[in-house]
């Protein structure tokens, strides 16, 4: 009982430090918000290749067909965070920002023969930004400055998580297929502000909030064929649903007199207006004596048919409506490896992990009628064994990750992150025998 009460207090932290954002990036301004690894620990060190591996010892939520992989004896506990330290670099001005959060906690156990289950809380999206911009206004006719200035403010937060449960069942050998199902929840706050440094001239603000409460399905399927006594491969399937979300976006326009203080406000909603893609995953892993696995995957997110609300100035007219063309399907694909000695093995040296993987994304943005930044990703990590008078079956994942984000005349990103999670391993089921 006390370990199940550690597992509810750490996912319950979890929970309120997802609240706060896991990005300063000005491109979580857009869609969703950036768009959150879902990968646990061992799968970061390999940059997050994952729908072909299936661990006795881990947790790998990105393929629920893995769970029936489980040790039978044990409960694995895995928790996650990451410190990040981002460059970004537009028009050849340069600044950092950091950020610090715990990313994930994840569980899983054997239920049942060739059965498997996890549970745990993850992030979707994070939205996290605070920018601004002053000009100098040439001319402004019903002023009394000619040289005004304006600033445009711009800053969000928040940003969507989920909790899941999994189940993975593997019927006969070699087959195994799983699903979870997630409660998917957060809000999505933006605001801009336009002021002037002339008296005469308004202040605009525009306030774009969308609370979520909705749901996520996803499905997986693997199938190991041995090739020899030493080689094996596995082919790992998944899917994720796409549907339209529980929300109604609003967007408030504020305009308040600089003189007066009065404000004036108007309200527009847009029911039922935001949507999740369907999400298609393939992945390939080659395993060699269990010792070193190497891994390719395939992604494809089905953004470019989903409409997007926008605020809208025509002739005079605002509106607030959907808009199509905002997005692009995003394609990704990944390349990673694990290589150790042997878990059999006494040696310490010889039970480290040790990973790498790289990666590329196309861009499922498009900002003022061009495609965004493109990523490109590299990783290197361990898995380091945790060895005590009581347990020897348990990892410290520690990984580096660099990932980069760039398009020409856009914001240049570079951003290190420090990935360390604990997947801890214990015999929960196993009868000792008493001397």
């Amino acid at each position: 009982m006390k370990k199940i009460f550690a597992v509810l207090l750490l996912a319950g932290l979890a929970v309120q430090v997802s609240a706060q954002s896991g990005t300063n990036s000005p491109y979580s301004q857009y869609g969703l918000g950036s768009l959150a690894s879902q990968a646990t620990g061992f799968n970061r060190g390999m940059n997050g290749v994952a729908y072909g591996f299936h661990e006795h010892n881990q947790v790998n939520y990105m393929n629920p067909a893995s769970y029936a992989s489980v040790d039978s004896l044990s409960f694995i506990f895995d928790a996650g965070i990451s410190l990040q330290l981002t460059n970004f670099e537009e028009n050849g001005h340069k600044v950092n920002a950091h950020n610090a959060d715990i990313e994930y906690v994840a569980a899983s156990f054997r239920a049942f023969r060739h059965v498997g289950i996890s549970f745990g809380i993850l992030p979707y999206s994070n939205v996290g930004y605070n920018f601004s911009n002053t000009q100098n206004v040439n001319a402004f006719p019903s002023t009394s400055s000619p040289n005004a200035t304006y600033s445009n403010i711009y800053s969000g937060d928040g940003g969507l998580h989920q909790v899941y449960l999994g189940a993975g069942w593997e019927p006969f050998k070699g087959f195994a297929f799983g699903a979870n199902i997630s409660y998917l929840w957060g809000t999505l706050n933006r605001n801009s502000t336009n002021t002037y440094s002339d008296s005469y001239v308004n202040t605009l603000s525009r306030k774009y909030t969308a609370q979520v409460k909705s749901y996520r399905l996803d499905f997986g399927l693997q199938y190991t064929y041995a090739v020899d006594r030493k080689n094996e491969l596995t082919l790992g399937l998944a899917y994720t649903l796409g549907h339209k979300l529980n929300a109604d976006p609003e967007c408030s326009v504020i305009s308040t007199n600089s003189q007066t203080s009065v404000t004036d406000t108007t309200r527009y909603v847009v029911s039922k207006a935001l949507e999740f893609p369907h999400t298609f995953g393939i992945g390939l892993m080659w395993n060699h004596s269990n010792n070193l696995k190497i891994g390719i995957d395939y992604q494809l997110q089905k953004w470019g048919k989903i409409a997007y609300p926008q605020l809208n100035t025509v002739g005079g007219t605002t509106s607030y409506g959907l808009v199509d063309g905002l997005f692009n399907d995003r394609q990704k694909v990944t390349l990673g490896g694990d290589y150790c000695k042997g878990e059999r093995y006494r040696g310490f040296f010889s039970r480290m992990h040790y990973r790498a993987g790289v990666s590329y994304a196309s861009p499922y943005l498009k900002i003022n009628g061009q495609d965004g930044p493109h990523e490109l990703s590299a990783s290197l990590g361990v898995g380091i064994p945790i060895v005590n008078g009581y347990n020897n079956r348990s990892l410290l994942n520690v990984s580096a990750e660099w990932v980069n984000q760039s398009v020409t005349g856009l914001v240049k990103e570079n951003m290190f992150r420090i990935n360390v999670g604990l997947t801890f391993n214990e015999r929960w089921f196993a009868k000792f025998k008493v001397e």
